[in-house]
């Protein structure tokens, strides 16, 4: 039986999907609430608060992800969703935080110092936006076991973790106000750089199965987050973000090697 014509041409998209998957958006609306939270509670002078919010964001952005493909509820709308949530979770609220707490106290250097506080925040910022942006327009093509640039999460993870250790050790704001310059700087710059990091996402096998020695560092790790948590989160953000600039450089040298050979 021939189907009825249609006024449709040839190879035209079908018609659009209504309504959202709950579950995946719920927990990415749950990590936009945080990360909005963080802003708040970082301009009421609440900086450990803050520093948690955009940490239980950063594992609420985790999750959502990783429940779509495992419920297979997976669509173009939760990924600009969870795009947006990340610029508000790791764009926004650790560049507003560092400079509550920190870069704030550049005005005592003078006018020079007060612009360039928070121009370094909105460099940061702006940084953010670049390499979520660059991200969604390459999810197609690039490698999956590798990043491009340190992920926002990670990024956001890193400089909160570092806020949070300074302050859990009684450091004040205005002496380490130009490391934490620096440091913005720095991992706003390495978001959108061409430095690879591992994204432990695999090759796309399906292999569930994970060797015994990472059940025994999770336990580890587990138990020396009982102990210091701002400590043990300040360490994995440095650890993570040299092991990027040390795998690319590695990856670099091994390349001139084999030109050499040749």
């Amino acid at each position: 039986m021939t189907p009825p014509p249609t006024d449709d041409p040839p190879g035209a998209p079908g018609p659009l999907a209504r309504g959202a998957y709950l579950l995946p958006n719920a927990l990415t609306t749950a990590a936009l609430m945080a990360g909005f939270y963080a802003i708040i509670a970082g301009i009421q002078g609440q900086i450990v608060p803050a520093c948690v919010a955009v940490v239980i964001a950063g594992v609420l952005d985790g999750l959502d992800g990783r429940v779509a493909r495992l419920t297979g509820t997976q669509s173009d709308f939760g990924v600009q969703y969870d795009s947006l949530s990340d610029l508000v979770s790791f764009g926004l609220a650790p560049s507003l935080l560092v400079w509550s707490w920190s870069l704030s106290t550049l005005q005592l250097s003078g006018p020079l110092g007060e612009k360039l506080g928070w121009l370094v925040a909105f460099f940061y910022t702006a940084c953010g936006a670049l390499r979520l942006a660059r991200f969604n327009s390459q999810a197609g093509v690039a490698d999956k076991r590798f990043f491009q640039g340190l992920a926002s999460p990670a990024a956001a993870g890193t400089l909160v973790s570092t806020i949070w250790f300074l302050e859990s050790r009684g450091v004040a704001a205005d002496a380490v106000a130009w490391p934490m310059l620096v440091l913005t700087v720095m991992l706003g710059t390495l978001m959108v750089s061409r430095v690879r990091y591992a994204s432990f996402k695999g090759g796309g096998t399906r292999e569930k199965r994970v060797p015994i020695a990472w059940i025994f560092l999770l336990l580890v790790l587990i138990v020396l987050l009982a102990i210091d948590v701002p400590a043990v989160l300040f360490t994995i953000g440095v650890l993570y973000v040299a092991s990027g600039v040390a795998l690319t450089l590695h990856g670099r040298y091994q390349q001139r090697k084999r030109r050499l050979r040749r």
